[in-house]
């Protein structure tokens, strides 16, 4: 398993901004738990921003002692036990909806994505953390992204980057993401493949694993058969292969992707490269959600979204806004939490 716990005792407290997501969502509620916690303070200083009307109408809700530092800078912020100090970025703190897709969420979310990746780049912070929004949202407020990852490698100008899954020893990262199954199997190409495993081995040394074992997918069922059920394998994804293990990368593939993912669960790799989002989310996240059928929700979400290659940090939940809960106070704070313990961690590791 991946060593991810907070050290009581390191004498630098890292600064975290956290981005409460689409308010119409659990974001809020996740947060409110989330950032009062007392082990977690003992090890980093977290603002968190979003809205301010949303986070006062959660915390009444929830019927929690909370108070809220309503500051414009992080330098204002006050880091006591039972407060929250909050950068506000909705205008008219107005009171939205939940569990309703709106414009004016996804605005909100949107605006707290920027002002973190702002402070980071201005080294106001020295990492980020991000909730969960809704992509509808987002382009509904006429923000035309497909996600965090791309609002991230938009406003970091960042070229090469990919998204990488991790949680108890289980890691995938992902050669494409948000386009089509048809477009993403024309976007497997060699480059890509082969940028991509210089990220997850530089990403895994970063979170505490030297010379890690990493596992390649192939993209069609057995990995193509020796081209009987297409040819991606030979004419790309093996090539990539091969010259990452002329550079001494510990890397083995392509893996039929019906076999890979149980290797990597008994042990056998570190990390995994999926060739897309459904072929690594899916794994992923039967290992990380908890699903309770007696009361009809999640007892445990977990699992920790790294965006590798930008020149800022940012880790984030990886799961949605849970609409159908919002409001209820019964969402998991787990990978929240754990978002931020690996935020602590890449932080620690930049510092080296």
């Amino acid at each position: 398993m991946y060593s991810v716990l907070m050290d009581k005792n390191q004498t630098y407290k890292p600064l975290l901004a956290v981005t409460m997501g689409d308010p119409a969502g659990i974001g809020p509620e996740i947060a409110a738990i989330t950032l009062i916690n007392e082990y977690l303070l003992e090890s980093c200083r977290p603002v968190l921003i979003g809205s301010l009307s949303c986070m006062v109408q959660t915390i009444k809700q929830m019927g929690l002692c909370i108070s809220l530092n309503n500051i414009t800078s992080v330098s204002h912020a006050i880091f006591n036990a039972g407060i929250i100090n909050i950068i506000n970025v909705d205008e008219d703190n107005s009171i939205v909806e939940k569990g309703v897709v709106s414009a004016k969420a996804g605005d909100i979310a949107f605006k707290a994505v920027v002002k973190a990746i702002d402070l980071a780049m201005k080294n106001e912070v020295d990492a980020t953390v991000t909730g969960p929004i809704n992509k509808e949202a987002i382009n509904k407020a006429g923000h035309h992204f497909s996600g965090h990852t791309e609002i991230y490698a938009h406003y970091t100008n960042t070229p090469k980057y990919a998204m990488l899954l991790v949680d108890e020893g289980f890691a995938v990262i992902h050669v494409t993401t948000h386009v089509s199954l048809r477009q993403a199997c024309d976007l497997i190409k060699k480059q890509r493949v082969l940028d991509v495993i210089h990220l997850i081995d530089r990403g895994l040394n970063d979170i505490g694993i030297e010379q890690p074992r990493i596992g390649v997918a192939g993209l069609n069922p057995h990995s193509g058969d020796g081209g009987l059920f297409g040819t991606e394998e030979i004419e790309e994804i093996g090539p990539a292969i091969d010259s990452a293990k002329a550079e001494g990368i510990n890397v083995t593939g392509p893996v039929p992707p019906d076999t890979l993912f149980s290797l990597a669960k008994g042990g056998k790799f570190d990390g995994c490269v999926a060739m897309y989002h459904d072929q690594g989310h899916i794994p992923f996240k039967l290992m990380g959600f908890d699903w309770d059928q007696k009361n009809q929700s999640m007892k445990s979400v977990k699992g920790v979204n790294i965006t590798l290659g930008l020149p800022i940090i940012r880790t984030s939940v990886d799961h949605g806004t849970a609409f159908e809960i919002a409001g209820k106070g019964i969402a998991s704070p787990d990978a929240l939490f754990h978002a931020i313990e690996y935020a602590i961690k890449l932080t620690k590791s930049k510092k080296k």
